[in-house]
């Protein structure tokens, strides 16, 4: 099995590159599902959560309102901090649980926004990077999802630096460019890591 750990920043396309891996082969394991799965109704992580930020988290039907929570978190680092401290430990081990299904020829990708912020490097056999300049990423955000750009800039600022994302990387994948760019690139990353794992 090989582990790889793919990240970007946001806006960087990160989601079209796990989509493109999980159509060419790899087993995906996405912790920012993963992530929405362990505070959902009636679970263990939403029940810590709301005792650490109040029940104003919630919407009317008592899932988790994540805007209302991102409001909050990106705008505090120490609320940031505690509601990591929460979540990352039930996200590790449903990704875990999910890697040893896998079986022992497969390569598994984790996808892992916050790879690079939380030191994660070290367990992945090898670390892609999805790169976008800041003005990309922040065009994109803006105009793709809608967000202020006040909003935009702060959820970059909350993430690593383009300089510390590039800096863990074994493979990069520039995607500054237009989409159609991308696929070629994803497939010689596939190509690659399908030949690493055939050699152990």
């Amino acid at each position: 099995m090989l582990k790889v750990g793919l990240t970007g920043g946001i806006g960087a396309g990160k989601s079209e590159v796990s989509r493109l891996l999980a159509r060419f082969g790899a087993v995906l394991i996405d912790a920012d599902r993963i992530s929405r799965e362990v505070v959902e109704p009636g679970t263990p992580g939403l029940t810590a959560v709301v005792e650490a930020f109040g029940p104003g988290i919630l919407r009317p039907d008592g899932t988790l309102d994540r805007s209302a929570l991102g409001s909050i978190v990106f705008a505090d680092p120490a609320r940031l901090a505690t509601l990591n401290a929460i979540v990352h430990p039930l996200v590790g081990a449903r990704s875990a649980e999910l890697e040893r299904a896998a079986g022992a020829g497969a390569v598994v990708v984790h996808d892992v926004p916050l790879l690079t912020e939380n030191g994660l490097a070290p367990l992945y056999d090898l670390v892609v990077v999805v790169d976008a300049k800041p003005g990309t990423q922040l065009d994109r955000l803006v105009t793709l999802r809608g967000m202020t750009e006040s909003d935009a800039r702060a959820r970059m600022a909350a993430q690593a630096t383009r300089e510390e994302r590039l800096a863990v990387a074994d493979l990069v994948i520039d995607n500054d460019g237009p989409l159609e760019d991308l696929e070629p690139q994803v497939r010689e990353v596939w190509s690659q890591l399908t030949a690493r794992a055939a050699t152990g």
